[in-house]
């Protein structure tokens, strides 16, 4: 594509206003880790809800969307993190509370105020490293692929060239604005990305071939009606079960996903753990998945479903970009291959939007990964005791080392779904832990260390059965995963040692968490009530997830052309607002 000088421009701006916050903070970020790391847990809901959304938005993710889309059963393919919803509205309703409650500064802190002995030390050490390099990196190898395929298609530029340029610019917003900076660069770059999403929809669908919302509608009709369905055909069976049963059946309590943990975790517990109290933990995190469900996906669908008129098959975009690298072809590379018939100037605004996409996503994981190695296994284990600007020093080191291990994993992924699975795989069978942790006296840290290793040695041998075309198909290697990792956990459950009573009453003193598992233990810490209300959380849960699906299928809806349907989901949307506005105040009154 030509990038004309006013596109550079364009860039070059967004990039300096979102760095001025960056400078603006560095001081105060030096300060501490505790503002380093978590803002000093005095940041307002509105700031952490719209962060959350800004970071799970990377450069990567219209690339996924349109990868499922186009390769994936259709707009119904997206199921398999729509399904998601219930996984965020639990975190609203049953966890941001406590999460905020337990005053820990990363959520990795909490094994050793729930757990006893050397297992929780254990248990916190082995995630911090788990968590905060391995993982981590292999997320963020997926959102530097995407960066490589979009500087390939936009600008020529080799995959080398492409993670140098962003490492540098990443580890420059992160190494020196801390988590006040992030949040606050997380908000600039939302608004910019977001602005370029809506231009480029609006640009795909005025191409001639596209011939606008309606000829779009028309064309799918006729050539791909399944792609429209915003619920999967069930005469396929084996497509309903893999996009749509799976996810919400079983992917959504079982696996640990960074940004849809099950109870929260990972930058969404930072997030919660940053913010000035328990109130703006819990709207915040709300706000969030309304925002992330309800807003953002439709701009991304549209291009997708646009791109399958204009680039029907692979070796198209092959002809429109002949000097495209052949490793980086995929279906999630035709997101940025319609990024071709923006005019000059929007280009630039696209480019800004994916950038500031890219690095609000980036230095989120640095800072989060960086807090595991350095609050939770250096400052924990290797040099407790030093002063407050030692430990900000190493963790900007430790920021610049993670880029490059990051850099190197990118070399090994070849799509964005391909990513995306994988993270989902290795997590597969934990999930349950996480829920059942604040609910359960009996989950102790050996049942989380073994399941952490038996589901990563089982998603890794199947995955290598997989790579060597040997593996299983979809969705048995997730199945098999969460099966397996679900035995070692319950077993070690009830074959070792509880946690010390003494650690479990401290924690019912601190965190006062609902329910009958805690009964027994209220008891003994002479806690007379749990703070919280499991009736109204939940119905807050439920009512939050059909007030997010009704309005994301309502936007699907009015777009289709399907007015009726879309008034009646607008409506049902209208009620489940109201009866929130009316259920979360009550949740701090009092009243049943």
């Amino acid at each position: 594509m030509h990038v004309a000088l006013l596109d550079w421009i364009v860039v070059i701006v967004s990039v300096v206003i979102c760095f001025v916050p960056a400078l603006f903070f560095a001081r105060r970020a030096g300060q501490s880790v505790s503002e380093f790391f978590a803002s000093g847990q005095n940041a307002p809901w509105w700031l952490v809800g719209v962060s959350m959304v800004a970071t799970t938005f990377s450069a990567d993710t219209p690339n996924l969307v349109t990868d499922i889309v186009r390769d994936k059963g259709g707009v119904a393919g997206n199921w398999v993190w729509w399904a998601f919803v219930l996984t965020g509205m639990a975190t609203v309703f049953f966890y941001a509370r406590m999460w905020r409650r337990s005053g820990v500064l990363t959520d990795l802190e909490f094994y050793e105020i729930r757990y006893s002995g050397p297992a929780a030390s254990a248990v916190r050490g082995f995630r911090a490293i788990y968590l905060g390099l391995f993982f981590n990196c292999v997320i963020m190898a997926t959102v530097n692929l995407a960066a490589a395929k979009i500087a390939s298609v936009v600008l020529g530029w080799p995959r080398l060239q492409t993670l140098l340029v962003c490492g540098v610019l990443n580890i420059l917003f992160a190494a020196t604005s801390g988590l006040w900076g992030v949040l606050v660069i997380d908000l600039i770059q939302f608004g910019i990305a977001m602005s370029g999403s809506f231009a480029l929809a609006y640009f795909a669908l005025k191409q001639p071939e596209v011939g606008g919302l309606h000829g779009l509608m028309e064309k799918l009709q006729v050539q791909a009606p399944a792609m429209l369905n915003l619920v999967p055909d069930f005469s396929n069976w084996q497509l309903a079960v893999t996009i749509f049963i799976i996810p919400i059946a079983v992917q959504w309590w079982s696996v640990w996903y960074p940004g849809a943990e099950p109870g929260g975790g990972s930058y969404i517990a930072q997030r919660m753990l940053a913010s000035k109290s328990e109130r703006d933990a819990l709207a915040g995190t709300l706000f969030f998945n309304f925002a992330h469900y309800v807003l953002r996906p439709w701009p991304w669908i549209l291009v997708a479903l646009s791109s399958l008129i204009v680039f029907p098959r692979l070796d198209m975009i092959t002809q429109a970009f002949p000097n495209l690298d052949p490793s980086l072809l995929g279906h999630d590379i035709a997101y940025p291959a319609m990024m071709k018939f923006l005019p000059v100037g929007w280009l630039g605004l696209m480019i800004a939007g994916l950038l500031a996409a890219y690095v609000s996503t980036m230095i989120t994981h640095l800072n989060w990964g960086t807090s595991y190695l350095v609050h939770d296994f250096y400052q924990r284990f290797l040099k407790p005791g030093a002063e407050e600007r030692h430990y900000v020093l190493v963790g900007r080191v430790t920021t610049v080392l993670l880029m490059i291990v990051a850099g190197l994993f990118t070399l090994f992924i070849e799509t964005a779904k391909e990513g995306f699975g994988l993270l989902l795989q290795v997590g597969a069978g934990t999930g349950l832990i996480y829920l059942l942790r604040w609910f359960w006296w009996r989950i102790n840290a050996w049942t989380e260390i073994n399941a952490m290793i038996g589901s990563f040695l089982v998603s890794a041998v199947l995955f290598g059965l997989q790579k060597t075309g040997h593996g299983l198909a979809e969705p048995w290697p997730l199945l098999v995963t969460v099966a397996a990792t679900s035995v070692v956990w319950v077993v070690t459950a009830f074959a070792t040692q509880p946690t010390d009573r003494a650690k479990l009453i401290a924690f019912v003193k601190l965190v006062r968490p609902p329910g009958a598992g805690w009964r027994d233990v209220r008891r003994e810490a002479g806690v007379t009530a749990s703070a919280d209300s499991l009736p109204l959380a939940l119905l807050g849960w439920v009512v939050g997830c059909v007030g997010v699906w009704s309005g994301l299928f309502c936007a699907g809806s009015f777009l289709y052309g399907r007015i009726g349907t879309g008034s009646l989901l607008l409506a049902v949307f209208g009620v489940c607002a109201a009866v929130l506005l009316r259920l979360v105040p009550r949740l701090w009154s009092g009243k049943r």
